[in-house]
């Protein structure tokens, strides 16, 4: 990881004899004093001690409505059977605490995965080797409470694979999501949240990209109350690559938010990264923030990242913040962009003049707008069934807006 504090965790074989990173009392009190004003300034720790209960006054906790993450704040809070874990397409071996490859690419950077990771006292450890003709599937499903994982993917060098992770039910769940990509491997890894009305789930997702490597990251967004998916990325090793895409749809009263990192570490790296999301409804709200950090050793990067957001009616609303640190000027490119904003009305009059109604135009709009991600998934079921929830969206949203014409 890029500068760590002082604070971070100890190496994965101390963490055998204590869970609890050690921490300089000095180097706490100096990272609350300190405003942090980029992410590789965060401070790291594997002791949810260290980092006190946020206040939502923090940089990385600003945007996000405290008063409904309570319970994954509370380091004691914890149901047995909260959520239940299948896997198909591999074994998943466990790992305790200081059992490698369990923190070789993982340090938490704020309180919920801090938490997970003393809490999930035995990771899943899923091993992609070879090249996979089929996704391996992980489906977490909430039984309701209060649950903690976490999750290693490892990808063993030259191995081509994808691991699919769904989740459904409804639970309030601190996930890790720890990421090894080898030299010369090709991982994708899909999240989809599919998760009741009520569901609360924070997942941290940390990756390390090795030589030569690939890593594709997608995350897929409709359901809970709030879901914040965190991926940070490092690109350690020459040559290596990270495509990180996103696809939300927002509904009323819904909290949808991720915090993308990418550390540009070696040289000759690159790394696209687009989120797309749709809101509808009153207190609708996405937060995408995206930080690049080109690194001083990061010779002939080329990177670029960017957010559009598509806002269907009144009173939904989307913030979005790309920030980009450059410590060489030996890139061959960097970039960002934003975009937030209602239909193009060009788009709905070049429809319309073609004889469809506006309401179809605007549903083909949307289904345009948000299709391009999920067709770089290259899933066919999944392509099929997120463009049939699309529509779903679309059709109960347009419900509404009858029914209140209607009052």
């Amino acid at each position: 990881m890029a500068a760590l504090s002082t604070a971070s965790a100890q190496a994965p074989a101390a963490q055998a004899e204590n869970s609890h990173a050690h921490v300089d009392p000095a180097a706490k009190l100096l990272a609350y004093q300190t405003p942090v004003q980029t992410r590789s300034e965060r401070p790291h720790s594997y002791d949810p001690a260290f980092f006190g209960t946020p206040t939502g006054r923090e940089v990385n906790w600003k945007h996000t409505p405290m008063n409904r993450i309570g319970a994954l704040l509370d380091a004691a809070a914890g149901d047995s059977g909260a959520v239940s874990v299948q896997i198909s397409g591999a074994t998943a071996a466990p790992l305790a605490i200081g059992q490698s490859p369990r923190g070789d690419a993982f340090v938490p950077e704020d309180l919920p995965a801090a938490i997970a990771w003393v809490q999930a006292t035995e990771a899943r450890h899923i091993v992609v080797d070879g090249e996979l003709a089929e996704p391996i599937l992980v489906t977490v499903d909430g039984r309701g409470g209060v649950a903690h994982e976490h999750l290693v993917i490892e990808a063993r060098p030259n191995a081509h694979g994808t691991v699919l992770l769904r989740h459904t039910g409804s639970a309030s769940l601190a996930e890790n999501v720890e990421i090894i990509v080898g030299d010369g491997a090709h991982l994708q890894v899909v999240t989809v949240q599919e998760w009741q009305p009520d569901a609360v789930h924070l997942a941290a997702h940390q990756a390390t990209v090795a030589r030569d490597a690939t890593l594709r990251h997608f995350v897929v967004s409709f359901g809970g109350r709030v879901v914040r998916v965190n991926p940070n990325v490092r690109l350690s090793g020459k040559g290596s690559r990270a495509e990180i895409y996103g696809i939300s749809f927002c509904d009323a009263d819904q909290h949808l938010e991720s915090q993308v990192y990418i550390f540009h570490e070696g040289p000759e790296t690159s790394a696209d990264v687009l989120y797309k999301s749709a809101l509808q409804g009153r207190s609708a709200h996405t937060v995408w923030i995206g930080d690049v950090l080109i690194g001083r050793d990061a010779i002939g990067t080329d990177s670029y990242e960017a957010n559009r957001n598509l806002v269907l009616t009144e009173g939904a609303q989307a913030d979005s913040i790309p920030n980009l640190e450059i410590e060489t000027g030996e890139i061959r490119g960097a970039g960002h962009a934003s975009a937030t904003g209602r239909f193009d009305d060009e788009q709905l009059f070049y429809l319309q003049a073609r004889g469809i109604p506006e309401r179809e135009a605007r549903r083909l709009v949307v289904l345009g707008f948000l299709s391009e991600i999920a067709q770089r998934i290259g899933i066919p079921a999944l392509e099929k069934e997120l463009i049939a929830g699309i529509e779903r969206e679309l059709a109960a949203g347009a419900a509404l807006q009858d029914a209140e014409v209607s009052a």
